[in-house]
This record gives C-alpha cells, structure tokens and sequence, in this order.
C-alpha cells in the first residue's frame, strides 16, 4: 500500500519520490510541474497498461527482498536505500540529482544518478524502468544503444546511460551484482566521460555542495537535524529558473481518506511568501530568498490595477485550468486525480498582506544584491490600494472555499497588514506624506476588523464579519503585529481557538464543513501557528512539548505532508509541503535555547 514515507530528490530543476524499497514513484519532467514520467504514487496499486503490465516506476530490485534501509547522507539531498535479501545479500542504491558549482554558475541538468553497489554476499537483483507520458496514457517509443536505451515521445525524449547489460534492462532479467554499476537518466544527450566516471564526480560533487551549503545556514542551538533536513527540501522545492517556489511537489495526494479533497499543490500560492520569506531570512539563506523576491516582483509587475489571484504557475502562468485525470486512479485509489487549479480563479484577499509582508524585506535587508527602490515601492502601493479596496469585501478566505464567500477576517487582517508594512517601508524611504497616508489606511482597517469581526458573546474575534465561528488563521493577530500578545482580546481569541479546534496536540483549520464536509485531519502548519500564539503569551513548556510531538509525526526521513490524522500521526496531504517545511524552520528558530545557553 503507498505511503508518504518517501525520500525526496532533486536539484532545483526538478524533483523525484522514492519509496523505502527503492521505488521511484513520482517524478515530472522536465520541471516541478510537468508531465509525471513516474507516476506510480498515484497509480492506485492496479495493473495499467500493455498486457496488463504496471507502468509509472523505475525499480531496482533485490531478488527475495525481505528488508530495507534509508537514510540521507548527511546535510545532503542523496538518498541512500539498503536492500537485503532473505539469505542476507545486500546492495545499496545511492540516488541524487547533480548539483554543484561549474563555469561559476550552478549545474542542475534534469538528470536522475542511481548507483548501485553490492553490500554484502552475493546479490542479484532486476531492474524494472518503466516510464509512461502524458499522465500514464501515452507508453514511450523504446530504442537502444550499446550503452543506453532510449524513451521517446512528442516534446520530450529521454536517455538512460548505465553500464548495466540493456539487455537485461529491456526484458526485466534478474542477474548477479558482482560490481558497482550506475544509471544516469537525463536529456537524449551522449555522456563526453565513462558512465561509472561521471556518476562517481556527480556524487562526489553534490555531496561537496550540500555540505557547503548547509555549513553556511544560520541553525538553532537545538533541532539543528529537523531544521537542516527541512531546509534542504524547501530547496529543493525551488524552481530556480524563475525563483518560484512550489507549494509541494505533487498532485492530488487526498487531505482524508476518501474525501475527494484532492487538489494540485505544484504550483506557487501567495499565501506561503510571508512564511517562506521568515524561514530563508531565519536560515541566512539569502540567495534562495533573494531568488523569490525577483519571483514575487515579476508577479507584482504584472498585476493589473493591483489585483493578485491566489495561486501562479512557476513560470508565472496564470491560467492553471483544473482538470480530472482519468488514467490514473489516486493514491491508494482514492481519485480524482487533477491537473491545475480552479483556486487561480478565486478572490483571495490575504494574498495582498502576504506579498507586501514578504516584500518588504526587500527593502530592509542590506545583504541584498538588488535591493528594492522607491519605484518597486510605488508597484507595491497599487497591491495596497487593492488591499484597502477589498478589506471588506466578501472572499473565498485562506482556505478558498469553492462555493461560499464572505468577509474573511483573516482576510481582512492581511489587507491591514499589507498597508502597515507599507507605512513602515515609506518611512524607511523617507515618504513622509505617504507613511500618513498609509498609516491611516492601516488604522480604519484595523478600526473595522475590531468592529466587525469581535463577538461580544463569544469573548473573541470570529473567522468573518458578523460570524460565530472560528479558524485557525485569527492565530495570526500576533504573528503580524495586529495585536500585542498581551491583549485580553487576543488571549481570549487562542482560548476560544484552542477549544474548537485543537484536537490532542493538533490543529484544524475549522471544524464545520465546507464544500466536502467536515474535515477530519489536522493541517500541519496550523498546530505551528498554535505553538507561535502559545510562545507568545508565554506557554512556552506547553509549545515546545507539541513542538516535539509533530516533529515524531514526520515520516522517517524527518519530512511532513500538509494533514496529520490526530488520531493515529498518519501523514495525509500533498508531499512534501512547503508551508509545513517552514513551519518546522519557523517554530524551531523561536523556541530553541539561545547558542550563549548552552552548557
């Protein structure tokens, strides 16, 4: 049965699912968002294709497998997997995606290394390469060479160079590992060094590069492993090209067991930039960060008069037409399975705090190549303009909700903050007049939010105007500054929160139902926006005991999926999950003991 305890590979280009046997199980090509080449994850565990014959993976297989190991190499993105067989033959596969520094600039091909040396006795193993195109619809024109076979089909063309015998790789032979042998799937490009060669270098390489690039993070004295392994798959959700940033890397991976609550994260949402842009500034990871800003600008710079969809492609598309995909069935069968969007649709107010709250580290930091100028400014106050313009106004929320609109005070909290910040950058910049003016937009909002959204029976603010209920996203009042954490209408509000919404050390986003129901997991970066409100007020003990109790709910390579079940920590949602990613980064950074603390 699939599972998300998958290792996560990839380069910036693109990135791959391997199972704990092995197994690639996901992979699109040629970027984050294309066709899935590996598709097994969502393949629903039946028989697809010629003659019945599964398609979707690539495996490498020991004959009578009876256990497995896997583990990352340290502070880096190689996966390694150990293989035994019942008589206790072992091989180990050691998979990446080359990246390091050549010609001074980076080297990131859409290339997948696998290599694969014997442990231990004498193993034999089998090598199932089985791509598919077009989401498992179209099988691949195969041909070869002596060293190499070759999948074709239109737009896209792939090569495996390997010094493994082809022809045990075309009919699927068992045959005894005797030596080290190597697999590099990449573009239809003929390699200019020896196979076993250049997949040496590329390991050696990555491994120096990783390890580099780790070493300059800034850490926390404590969950330096946590936040490390975090911070290395939130890089690896980067799409370098353009600095976009993926929401996850795949598709219709169902929030619940059979709820249809299947959506496609490959895609760069606005709500994550704020976050996002903590976690790299946290990190001292500035060129990622700086990479995304250059993303979030280009968006701002195309927005007519101001207006922000919710979601865009990591080209910066912005038509990503949602689609059922009917070749394949979900994950464990549980479809639909889709392809885009209809989120990209919606009337999403938050989105404009988001932006101007990520944006403005632009304007502050000083470490920045290019830092933002009063021109950028004057781009960001037409997303301010469109902040105030909508403050009030009804919206499909944070969660985007397909079918109901209302006033959002999460919404509405983020029009707030998006006029803030802007007051605060102009009088950085030294605006006078414009830090007045939008000193007072900021003012009649927050006037509006504490009129509008405050229940005087319930003793807290509610999830919109007028409203009795409540979500997670009002946790945030402090996190942006709306309220002190010492205010009585905020401590009242996480009280009020907390008994709604808390199930066992988890969150949920609300708890009544929507267009699918009444949810029934926890959504991970809620239970650490609870932990930053709980911090806060000063419940730091409490925090940090349900701090380590979702960091024991990652999978085992340390990685989390967007919901948690609260009942038995199984990991549902879209994998791996950039919001849930910084939330680990996030939390660890402010609760952990201070480096001078240390005995």
């Amino acid at each position: 049965m699939s599972s998300l305890d998958l290792g996560v590979v990839g380069n910036g280009t693109y990135g791959a699912l391997i199972d704990k046997w092995a197994r690639v199980v996901w992979c699109c090509l040629p970027r984050l968002d294309g066709d899935p080449v590996f598709y097994d994850l969502l393949n629903g565990g039946e028989p697809k294709g010629d003659g019945g014959r599964e398609r979707g993976f690539w495996s490498i297989e020991i004959e009578n497998a009876s256990s497995s190991r896997q583990y990352y190499r340290q502070n880096t993105a190689i996966l390694v997997t150990e293989l035994t067989d019942k008589d206790g033959n072992a091989i180990e596969i050691c998979d990446f995606a080359p990246r390091f520094t050549q010609r001074e600039r980076i080297f990131q091909p859409m290339t997948l290394v696998r290599r694969v040396r014997p442990l231990q006795g004498s193993p034999r193993v089998r090598v199932r390469m089985r791509p598919a195109f077009n989401y498992g619809l179209r099988e691949p024109d195969v041909t070869r060479g002596s060293n190499h076979m070759r999948f074709l089909h239109s737009g896209l063309a792939l090569r495996l160079t390997t010094n493994a015998p082809v022809t045990y790789l075309l009919d699927e032979t068992a045959f005894n590992l005797t030596n080290p042998i190597s697999f590099i799937l990449g573009p239809d490009e003929t390699l200019t060094g020896g196979i076993e060669d250049t997949a040496r270098q590329f390991e050696e390489r990555t491994e120096d590069y990783w390890a580099r690039w780790v070493r300059r993070l800034a850490l926390p004295l404590e969950w330096q492993q946590a936040v490390i392994r975090a911070a290395i798959t939130l890089k690896l959700c980067c799409f370098e090209e353009t600095g976009a940033i993926v929401a996850a890397m795949t598709t219709s991976i169902p929030e619940a067991a059979d709820t249809e609550r299947n959506w496609d994260y490959r895609f760069c949402w606005l709500r994550d930039a704020f976050f996002v842009i903590r976690a790299l500034n946290s990190l001292a990871e500035v060129e990622t960060m700086e990479n995304y800003l250059r993303y979030l600008g280009n968006i701002v710079g195309t927005a007519e008069n101001g207006h922000l969809q919710p979601v865009y492609g990591i080209g910066l598309e912005t038509h990503l037409v949602e689609h059922l995909v009917d070749t394949l069935s979900g994950y464990r069968g549980m479809g639909p399975v889709r392809r885009g969007n209809q989120a990209y649709e919606h009337f999403q107010h938050d989105v404009y705090g988001n932006v101007i709250l990520a944006a403005s580290q632009s304007f502050f930091d000083e470490r920045l190549l290019k830092p933002a100028t009063k021109a950028d400014f004057e781009r960001y106050e037409k997303v301010g303009e469109r902040a105030f313009a909508m403050h009030d106004q009804p919206d499909a929320g944070m969660w985007e909700l397909r079918t109901r609109a209302r006033v959002h005070t999460s919404s509405s909290l983020m029009c707030w903050a998006a006029c803030d910040r802007l007051a605060h950058i102009a009088e950085h910049l030294g605006l006078v007049e414009r830090s007045r003016y939008w000193r007072g937009k900021a003012d009649q909002i927050h006037a509006t939010i504490c009129k509008c959204a405050w229940n005087e029976e319930m003793g807290a603010f509610t999830e919109s105007f007028g409203g009795d209920q409540l979500d997670a996203g009002l946790l945030l009042m402090a996190e942006v500054n709306f309220l002190q954490p010492d205010d009585p209408r905020f401590r009242s509000t996480l009280l009020a929160v907390e008994k709604a919404l808390r199930r066992g050390h988890h969150m949920f986003r609300y708890a009544t139902a929507d267009d699918f129901g009444t949810p029934r997991n926890a959504f991970n970066i809620c239970t650490f926006w609870y932990i930053d409100a709980l911090t806060r007020v000063g419940r730091t003990e409490e925090a940090r005991e349900i701090f380590e109790s979702i960091l024991a709910c990652r999978n085992s390579l340390g990685l989390l999926s967007e919901d948690t079940d609260p009942a038995t920590g199984e990991l549902w949602g879209n994998y791996p999950q950039t919001y849930s990613l910084v939330g680990i980064i996030n939390t660890a950074m402010r609760l952990s003991r201070k480096w001078e603390e240390q005995v």
